[in-house]
């Protein structure tokens, strides 16, 4: 693999790179970068600007607003945008349920929801886990009944993310209860969360944020133009949007900008007669993150250059698995470097010596949505290993 660029793939991110920097606005992104809470304005403000000029959904088809890039372009594109902290075009609308409707949907369901998806007129978000089939999805127990020109849908979501701030939601559903296999007879919906039978209700994390919620769904009516696709069809659409989210949530560029700042940080910090970064347990441990990180940079452009026809690629379990571990890994690393002051509530602590445990906290998710890590050695045992 080439791994040195090209002096058009130099111009090209350097483009990037300030755009990035002059057209979003610096208040957003300092703000992103040291892990204060954006708004939903912030995010659709952020979303807009780079839609306006053909950057929110590169990796769409041309005819739904793509860029026809090469994959190292695709590559440069998201990481440039994590290394500026621009907060990135919601996932749920760019890399979720935009990339199913435009492989899967008609032409008609393409025309209704992807220029609104692409915009964030319209803010989607995921029902997938439920209480009792999160990791093992295929045992999710919401139903959806063919009634005339609907299907009447009931059950219950759990772990959903930003459904408080949402217009839609796309769902799971299992329309053939009599399926052989529990991965058959599941299909996607999509309905809006303000449709009668729709209750959302927050969830509380344990660092005090609100972010995941439940969703109960009594006796909702979907119109049967709003499937996905072919009924009972759900569940390759769902491995096909797991693929590129756990593509996406490596996070490469975010966490260097993570590890750079806890760089600064721990330069900044006494040990002693010398700085915290000075220390060599403390630099061996700083410079084995950043061979880590590197490492996995190189599966993820591997990854990227190697994606052909939609399918999904197993390696992406790969990226997940070891992404978000290294997501982790740098948190705890904050945390010790604030030491004491990562508990305090008041007082001169500094503002990301006080956030440090809560964004630790928070960073426990990540080992578990898109798929537990467990579940990710399991797909890469059979899938890669052949075990």
């Amino acid at each position: 693999m080439q791994l040195a660029l090209t002096e058009d793939e130099l111009a090209f991110r350097d483009e990037l790179r300030a755009f990035f920097r002059s057209e979003i606005p610096a208040d957003i992104r300092n703000r992103h970068r040291h892990g204060q809470e954006l708004s939903r304005e912030d995010i659709v403000t952020t979303q807009r600007i780079l839609n306006a000029h053909h950057l929110a959904v590169p990796n769409w088809p041309v005819e739904w607003g793509g860029r026809d890039w090469t994959p190292v372009q695709r590559h440069l594109w998201h990481d440039e945008m994590q290394l500026a902290s621009v907060p990135e075009p919601l996932t749920f609308n760019v890399n979720m349920i935009g990339p199913v409707i435009a492989q899967f949907g008609s032409p008609e369901l393409g025309s209704r929801f992807l220029p609104a998806t692409a915009n964030l007129d319209i803010w989607w978000c995921q029902g997938f886990s439920e209480p009792e089939a999160g990791s093992d999805l295929a045992s999710l127990r919401t139903t959806a009944v063919r009634d005339g020109d609907s299907y009447v849908v009931n059950g219950q979501k759990t772990w959903t993310t930003l459904a408080q701030s949402a217009d839609w939601m796309f769902c799971l559903a299992r329309t053939d209860p009599d399926a052989p296999k529990k991965q058959a007879g599941i299909s996607m919906l999509l309905f809006p969360l303000d449709a009668p039978g729709v209750t959302v209700r927050p969830i509380e994390l344990i660092d005090g944020s609100h972010e995941v919620n439940e969703v109960f769904l009594s006796d909702v009516r979907v119109p049967a133009e709003q499937l996905v696709g072919a009924e009972n069809s759900g569940w390759t659409y769902a491995k096909f949007l797991l693929g590129n989210e756990r593509t996406g949530i490596a996070g490469v560029g975010q966490t260097k900008v993570k590890l750079w700042l806890a760089k600064e940080y721990a330069r900044r910090s006494p040990a002693g007669e010398r700085t915290l970064l000075e220390d060599p347990v403390f630099a061996a441990r700083l410079a084995e993150l950043e061979n880590e990180l590197l490492a996995l940079e190189l599966v993820q452009l591997r990854v990227a250059a190697g994606s052909a026809d939609g399918r999904p690629d197993p390696v992406s379990s790969i990226l997940k698995l070891r992404g978000t571990e290294l997501q982790q890994a740098v948190t705890e690393l904050t945390v010790d470097i604030a030491g004491p002051d990562s508990v305090a509530r008041e007082g001169d602590t500094q503002d990301w010596a006080r956030r440090s445990t809560a964004a630790y906290l928070n960073y426990r998710k990540t080992s578990i949505y898109g798929g537990s890590n467990e579940v990710q050695r399991g797909i890469v045992a059979s899938t890669i290993l052949g075990l």
